[in-house]
């Protein structure tokens, strides 16, 4: 609920802003961008209490203040959601399926018993947040605004009990490529991401917090990700890294189905199985065994492993190892079908193709 629920939209439209009286925008080099380093002059907030979403505005980037007590750092009430903007060389701005992110941070609000948001004061806050910002997107090709939303408990509270007050807040970073050298994987069969009746299909933050450990340890042995396994016996495959995972064997897209909830409903995830379906490919969203996986790769079948998310639409993976075994994959510029997929989405993003799909909100 928002304050003056009968005049909502006036409400929303109506969000105080309060400009920074100088940019740091002649800081950036826009062709030398590290990612998630770098952050735009303004950030948007609202306070959820008594019931309302309130207090709705967009001031300066800065630091925030923070009881000792605050609920989120103690019992881990936080999600969030990631998006893009993109501009391209006309100027203007897309971004891409935001309904979607409405969505989904809703569904990993309620999981996590904390307050939805209205999908109205998502979209507009976000609107108005990148209007505001709109020199910050890069038109650069490769890069883009990424839109950091999330919902945190903010109480004062030490109990173990859903919050009663909390934050949404939205800032931006101007990004270029997550990954920019090759991505070697392996599969992990000791740790595990998330387990059924767990929260591995919201989005939030304690899931990724749980991933580092066994990220690092792969790290320190060469891999830039792994390839999580379910928690029962590790003999299925559910996502790599912070990605959903897809796997071209055959004539066929195949890709972990989102039944047992342990995994992410990635947006560019559904994008690329319709892309595949309209281009004529057989997908499959089932369970995936690591042996048919390895037997794909020994045999020679195994086309494409890639990963698809917000941060690198899809991210082609170099090779895979499994039990201390590396099994190289194809040459990506040899990949026909994700090279396809990946540029077909490029493409929407920055408004060169025709969107059949009304995907593309055009600020």
């Amino acid at each position: 609920m928002i304050e003056g629920e009968d005049n909502t939209m006036d409400i929303v439209r109506n969000i105080k802003i309060e400009k920074s009286e100088g940019s740091k925008l002649a800081f950036i080099d826009f062709e030398n961008i590290t990612f998630g380093k770098q952050f735009s002059d303004h950030m948007f907030t609202a306070s959820y209490k008594d019931g309302e979403w309130r207090d709705l505005k967009i001031t300066p980037y800065a630091p925030i203040t923070l009881s000792p007590a605050c609920a989120a750092i103690h019992y881990g009430q936080s999600v969030f959601e990631g998006m893009k903007a993109y501009k391209n060389e006309a100027g203007e701005i897309f971004l891409f399926r935001p309904e979607e992110n409405a969505k989904r941070i809703n569904k990993s609000a309620s999981r996590l018993c904390m307050p939805e948001v209205p999908e109205e004061l998502f979209m507009e806050a976000i609107k108005q947040l990148i209007t505001l910002d709109s020199d910050w997107v890069p038109a650069v090709e490769g890069c883009s605004l990424y839109i950091r939303p999330y919902i945190f408990a903010s109480e004062e509270l030490l109990g173990v009990r859903p919050a009663t007050e909390y934050k949404f807040m939205i800032f931006t970073s101007p990004v270029g490529g997550y990954y920019q050298d090759e991505i070697h994987v392996k599969i992990e069969t000791e740790y595990s991401r998330a387990c059924e009746g767990g929260v591995g299909y919201a989005k939030a933050a304690g899931n990724y917090a749980a991933a580092l450990y066994p990220a690092k340890l792969g790290e320190e042995q060469g891999f830039r990700q792994l390839i999580w396994t379910d928690a029962k016996e590790h003999k299925y495959i559910e996502e790599s890294g912070t990605m959903n995972i897809m796997f071209h064997i055959g004539d066929k897209l195949i890709t972990p189905n989102l039944d047992l909830k342990t995994t992410l409903a990635g947006i560019t995830r559904d994008s690329v199985l319709t892309l595949a379906r309209e281009l004529g490919v057989k997908v499959e969203e089932r369970k995936v065994s690591v042996d048919e996986v390895i037997e794909a790769a020994k045999d020679g079948s195994l086309k494409d492993v890639f990963g698809t998310g917000t941060a690198a639409t899809l991210a082609q993976i170099s090779s895979i190892t499994y039990k201390d075994v590396k099994y190289e994959l194809p040459a990506l510029e040899s990949r026909t079908l994700s090279n396809e997929i990946g540029q077909i989405i490029q493409d929407l993003k920055r408004g060169r193709a025709e969107d059949t799909h009304n995907w593309i909100y055009k600020l």
